[in-house]
């Protein structure tokens, strides 16, 4: 498959490269399907300044290259077994155009046992249950910042699901938890967005109130940040994962590949992330970004 020059700078970038490229994601009201948005309805700010939008491109058709790589904790209860079906379906109707993976996340490392390829059926035979022993995945986000470390550039983008239960027992109850912040960082310089599903860890953990909800804010904010989504039922595991993974299925449809450049009379920046600030007017759907981008030093 053939992609413009801006799209292959992007998709080929690392945490060094050229960074004036952001995967934007469309989403439609009340879970229906958005309209396509066009270029002249966005708006960009970086750093709190105008932005120009040199390119909007829809990441359909020969566009449309995906790595995925589904991440699992391997703190979680075993019970998570009861949505292997759901999950080996969601792989199984991906398009042609993604290539998905396999990871458990255990001792703040990622584990990969399916590296990211176009064999659904393997994929799907290296699943297994997590091991279910109480805080063995020690730090997830750890393990999200190792996975990236792995993870080598690609002409696709590139996206995680994470199925944990956002606990970080390295940094419990902390609104700056810096594990958490480093894997924002380095998923934002990577152009990588990191969707996330919450499941309940095995032992005290996986019932105590308070935990559940810094995981599950934990796992809010990474989404959040670095342009995913966070998926939940309650303080209580889902029922059933059908309904998250066809919503993030359709917002996969539906994402663009946004090209900015600072305007003129924006400050000069050293090359670094910068806050990002990414709106639709008159479109009839909303936008979601990284709430920052990895920029070039201007001349």
């Amino acid at each position: 498959m053939r992609y413009p020059v801006m799209a292959a700078a992007f998709f080929a970038a690392s945490a060094c490269a050229l960074g004036q490229h952001v995967i934007v994601t469309a989403e439609g009201m009340h879970g229906a399907a958005p309209p396509d948005v066009s270029k002249d309805t966005v708006s960009v700010e970086v750093n709190r300044h105008p932005a120009a939008v040199e390119s909007w491109v829809p990441l359909r058709g020969d566009q449309a290259n995906l790595e995925l790589y589904i991440v699992i904790d391997d703190g979680e209860d075993t019970n998570l077994g009861l949505q292997y079906e759901s999950l080996k379906a969601f792989i199984e109707e991906q398009p042609a155009t993604t290539k998905v993976g396999l990871a458990y996340l255990r001792n703040g490392e990622a584990n990969i046992v399916a590296p990211v390829t176009a064999d659904r059926e393997s994929v799907a035979k290296a699943m297994r249950l997590p091991l279910g022993e109480a805080g063995i995945a020690s730090s997830p986000y750890m393990g999200i910042s190792d996975l990236i470390r792995k993870w080598p550039a690609a002409d696709a983008r590139r996206e995680v699901l994470l199925i944990s239960s956002g606990d970080d027992p390295w940094s419990v109850a902390d609104p700056q938890n810096p594990y958490l912040l480093k894997a924002v960082a380095d998923a934002q310089r990577a152009g990588i967005l990191v969707h996330s599903i919450f499941y309940s860890q095995a032992g005290h953990a996986g019932h105590s109130y308070w935990l559940i909800n810094w995981g599950q804010d934990y796992l809010s904010e990474l989404g959040e940040l670095t342009g995913g989504e966070a998926y939940w039922q309650g303080d209580h595991n889902p029922v059933s994962f059908d309904p998250f993974l066809k919503d993030l299925a359709l917002q996969l449809k539906n994402q663009y590949l946004l090209t900015v450049m600072p305007n003129g009379d924006a400050p000069k920046a050293k090359p670094g992330l910068e806050p990002l600030r990414v709106s639709a007017h008159g479109s009839g759907a909303s936008v979601h970004a990284p709430s920052q981008i990895l920029m070039r030093p201007r001349n």
